[in-house]
């Protein structure tokens, strides 16, 4: 079960929020060391790993913050109180699921059913290069599409948006492989929904992706050291 600390979905739904039609998922890892940005420890060190993880984390809590839906975060493992993330603009959660597709469902069920969004997102804290027109783009973009996809360059995706709960696109795909657009695709077009991609931009999963990010490499407190 979902909960925004103590709150009931009720009491959330009675908040004063910025767009009650449109949310943004995101999704983010509780940030231990060794816990993420395992392939990039792999190369860099966990501890330097962690420091790109955080600096990841400030880029999409910044660029999330100035969009104008509500922003609902959800955390791998458990809700941190008094963090970085205020909580007056991001309603805090926990996944819930074995693997990424079950959590992703259970995301934006609770965001459509329980919730009664009619526009939601979802993105990770991969992306350096992710903005907020980007994210703005993605929700006008399903004013007439059915969903909306911000293909990434390792063939998954940043982003994905869709205007009903259309969950079965979350079910037996091969997470973090090379087939899951493609896979998302067919999905798409086999319920005859109609979807339109965004501009492909590059998530940060190893050392080649750090050192080749433009975005990092051109930030005046950039993460490459």
């Amino acid at each position: 079960m979902y909960f925004v600390k103590l709150v009931s979905i009720t009491t959330f739904l009675r908040k004063s929020l910025i767009n009650m039609n449109k949310a943004l998922i995101i999704f983010i890892k509780n940030a231990v060391k060794g816990k993420v940005k395992t392939r990039l420890a792999a190369t860099i060190g966990q501890e330097q790993a962690l420091s790109v993880y955080l600096k990841l984390l400030e880029h999409t809590r910044r660029v999330s913050a100035d969009t104008k839906v509500d922003c609902l975060l959800f955390y791998s493992n458990h809700i941190e109180v008094d963090d970085a993330w205020d909580e007056e603009r991001f309603k805090k959660f926990v996944q819930v699921g074995a693997d990424l597709g079950e959590r992703m469902k259970g995301a934006f069920e609770l965001a459509f059913e329980r919730c009664g969004y009619e526009q939601v997102a979802i993105i990770g804290s991969d992306c350096a290069d992710l903005t907020t027109d980007v994210l703005n783009t993605a929700f006008e973009q399903l004013a007439d599409a059915d969903v909306v996809i911000g293909p990434s360059n390792d063939g998954g995706y940043y982003l994905l948006g869709m205007k009903r709960a259309f969950l079965t696109v979350f079910d037996d795909k091969n997470w973090s492989t090379a087939s899951v657009l493609e896979d998302t695709i067919t999905d798409i077009k086999n319920a005859n929904l109609t979807y339109h991609l965004l501009s492909e931009l590059t998530d940060i999963d190893t050392e080649s992706d750090l050192l080749s990010n433009k975005t990092l490499n051109n930030d005046s407190d950039s993460i490459i050291w």
